[in-house]
């Protein structure tokens, strides 16, 4: 039994597996994750009981028991006990004596799961093209314009009347400020100083950070798990990461006073980033309640330029996912008027760094 157990809690693919009277007598932790459960509430639980709210759950088990045998239903959807709604593909096996009793096996598959890696690859790729041609545009505008204020500070000391250099100032501030913009839409090129760190004290650097800046009147609701370990992480890089998105969330609202930010962490097994799948991730959500992304941005948010505020770079988001794809991970929003939730998700084993 242990042996088995041990290929349950491996495999990827949500499976429970129910014995004659549709009690439930095994979850693994893809199942538990999928569904919001634990394995200490779920064993011995109804199977019907499970997802009380799930029409489509209720017809597949009284399909499977009712002699159907080997049954699948595509893209089906399920509502969770605390409300969310996910859509799976159901396969349910019925289970014979010679296999340790008669009872049913159920192997669920997230779609929305197959979707978010498709499209994250897709997202990842395009986001790799517009980096490159950004930084070959980067290149040749700097090359000229080192040449534009080397001959304005030329141009300032043969000047005849001191009040022209008025201009050549401007022309070598306005140098200044656009090769500034081209290094940061560069990014940064310093290696990842990777330590073991407590992400809670990252969090709370920038809620103090984010807290002072609104002149303490934004909302904060804290959702820490005390019992996440130590990730191997840049503290500084990740700092400016979660502080980004942040800002964002501030700059977004109304006012100060109208800003709520919910900073959440927990554990999350079994996910894919890319294409590896880890063990165990580290999940962060940020959720704010502004007005959300307007919807011709959302496929375009991460690349650099692309802002929906009058002053703004648009670089904030583009430097976060940079810093969070350096350190092996996944930068991912859901967004609608009133709830905009961006979450990192970090590896919690040492990774080599990755380029961007």
């Amino acid at each position: 039994m242990p042996a088995n157990k041990n290929i349950l809690d491996s495999i990827s693919t949500g499976i429970i597996v129910l014995n004659q009277a549709v009690a439930i007598t095994s979850i693994n932790p893809a199942a538990q994750d999928l569904l919001h459960v634990s394995e200490a509430r779920s064993l011995a639980t109804n199977a019907y009981d499970l997802l009380p709210r799930s029409p489509e759950w209720t017809a597949t088990l009284e399909q499977a028991l009712g002699g159907a045998g080997t049954t699948v239903r595509r893209n089906i959807t399920l509502f969770l006990v605390n409300g969310q709604e996910i859509h799976v593909d159901l396969f349910t096996s019925p289970l014979t004596p010679g296999e340790g009793g008669t009872g049913l096996i159920i192997e669920i598959q997230a779609v929305d799961r197959l979707l978010r890696i498709s499209r994250d690859q897709s997202m990842q790729q395009a986001q790799q093209s517009t980096r490159a041609v950004i930084r070959a545009l980067a290149h040749e505008i700097k090359n000229p314009l080192g040449g534009v204020r080397g001959a304005a500070q030329l141009l300032d000391r043969e000047l005849p009347d001191e009040s022209l250099s008025e201009y050549t100032k401007i022309i070598i501030q306005e140098a200044d400020r656009l090769r500034d913009l081209v290094d940061r839409l560069l990014g940064s090129h310093t290696q990842l100083t990777l330590s073991p760190l407590n992400i809670h004290e990252v969090i709370e650097h920038v809620r103090n950070l984010v807290s002072a800046e609104s002149n303490r009147q934004i909302r904060f609701t804290r959702d820490y798990d005390p019992s996440l370990p130590e990730i191997p992480g840049d503290k500084t890089q990740l700092i400016q990461a979660v502080l980004n998105i942040s800002r964002n969330a501030l700059q977004a609202a109304k006012s100060p006073s109208q800003c709520e930010i919910t900073l959440r962490t927990r554990s999350q097994r079994q996910f894919t980033i890319g294409t590896i799948r880890h063990r165990l991730v580290l999940r962060i959500d940020i959720i704010d309640n502004g007005p959300g992304i307007p919807e011709e941005l959302k496929h375009s948010i991460f690349i650099p330029m692309v802002t929906g505020r009058a002053d703004g770079t648009g670089l904030g988001l583009s430097i976060a996912q940079s810093i969070v794809n350096r350190h092996g991970g996944a930068l991912e929003y859901e967004s609608q008027p009133g709830q905009t939730r961006f979450t990192l998700f970090l590896p919690m084993e040492q990774q080599n760094e990755q380029t961007s």
